[in-house]
């Protein structure tokens, strides 16, 4: 069970699911691939999930979440004018919501999809898409889920030209959860515009968990290894974001579903990283504020 968003982080879920089946010898029929379009649903993003699943040759299934949605915010008294964060996470566990139900259903694990960078930023939903049986993408950084879409892009160009050409363009899609509504049409809601570029911090979360380097040191490697793409005052801020969402998210972490590590850092409290919900950011703020 996989809900498939025409984003890159389901992409690779449900790849990885296919490749899977077939080393169980079991039918790619048995992936229920669930599409579930709200109010910031582009028909660019659903037309490639409808593709992707089809060249996959799952089971495709589409509940259209709006109505239900709706009369949630009826039930709780949440204006639909206002787009605060009530509006986009009641969207996120009503596709959570589904997920397990299907998978009731039909005896299935509902596998998540979201990855080490938004687990690291805290950018999921609490008891939305931040849960699932089987989190198959929790120690694979963006910049990683990226590169790996690319390989089999390019691996599957002569062995099936519509699967690589949905997948170039997932690749070439902004990333984005879609909680908010389009504009004309196209995404409005721009994760990196949000929280910053994910190559950064990737950079910054490989040096702190994989070597335990503090805030000055992470800057001065940061300004050596992006200074030419990005000036310092740009470094500065988002590694003020990352610290502060990193400290700040660790209680969707205690309670991670189960998953691989994949590579050397990862962030679940059964394996690398333990930390409580409760810890202050005192000390490395103080460090953060002298840098300049």
């Amino acid at each position: 069970m996989v809900g498939l968003s025409g984003g890159l982080d389901s992409t690779l879920a449900v790849l990885i699911t296919g490749l899977a089946m077939k080393m169980c010898n079991k039918p790619m029929t048995d992936i229920v691939a669930v599409t579930m379009p709200c109010f910031g649903t582009t028909d660019r993003t659903k037309n490639n999930a409808v593709i992707l699943a089809e060249r996959l040759g799952a089971t495709l299934k589409t509940v259209d979440i709006s109505a239900t949605v709706r009369s949630h915010f009826r039930d709780i008294g949440h204006d639909m004018a206002d787009h605060s964060v009530t509006f986009e996470n009641g969207q996120a566990r009503e596709r959570t919501q589904v997920l397990m139900d299907v998978a009731n259903q039909t005896g299935g694990l509902v596998i998540g999809t979201g990855d080490l960078s938004e687990l690291a930023l805290g950018w999921c939903t609490y008891n939305g898409d931040h849960m699932s049986n089987y989190a198959v993408n929790a120690s694979i950084p963006k910049t990683l889920v990226r590169h790996l879409v690319a390989y089999l892009a390019k691996d599957n160009r002569d062995k099936d030209e519509d699967l690589t050409g949905v997948l170039e363009d997932i690749l070439d899609t902004p990333v984005s959860p879609e909680l908010l509504p389009a504009v004309q049409g196209d995404i409005s809601q721009k994760t990196e515009d949000l929280v910053g570029p994910y190559e950064l911090h990737d950079f910054f979360l490989y040096y702190l968990l994989r070597w335990g380097f503090g805030p000055g040191k992470i800057y001065r490697l940061a300004i050596y290894a992006w200074g030419k793409k990005y000036d310092r005052t740009v470094l500065l801020k988002w590694l003020r974001t990352f610290y502060r969402r990193f400290f700040s998210q660790q209680f969707k972490r205690n309670c991670l579903p189960d998953g691989p590590k994949v590579g050397s850092v990862a962030v679940s409290p059964r394996g690398d990283w333990r930390m409580p919900s409760d810890a202050k950011i005192a000390l490395w703020q103080t460090e953060l504020d002298a840098l300049e």
